[in-house]
């Protein structure tokens, strides 16, 4: 039971702690993916897909609003990945991945 509320917690540290622009980037890209996804049996490669979409889009967000010093940025969203925690990958895999699921059955239930 503690792994599962550790799990929670990080999804809630996620949902709680962007800036408007990262929120709204992670938004957009969960309702193209939910459109663009066939059924709810490829949610799992759709939900990689917009992690590394969500990715280059903060890489692109950081580099028009910051720095524009393009290696130096690089060197440090690499070293952020490299020090990430799989308990807060997890936790955006699983928001991801769930309300992706939730645009495409809305989708599907629409048409």
């Amino acid at each position: 039971m503690s792994a599962l509320m550790d799990v929670w917690h990080a999804i809630q540290a996620v949902a709680t702690s962007a800036d408007y622009y990262t929120l709204g980037a992670a938004i957009l890209i969960i309702i193209i993916s939910g459109f663009l996804m066939e059924s709810v049996k490829s949610v799992v490669p759709v939900t990689l897909a917009a992690l590394v979409a969500f990715v280059l889009v903060n890489f692109v967000l950081a580099m028009v609003h910051g720095s524009h010093d393009v290696e130096a940025l690089a060197t440090a969203d690499w070293k952020a990945f490299v020090d990430l925690k799989m308990l807060v990958l997890l936790a955006y895999a699983i928001v991801f991945g769930v309300l992706i699921a939730v645009v495409n059955v809305i989708r599907s239930a629409v048409r």
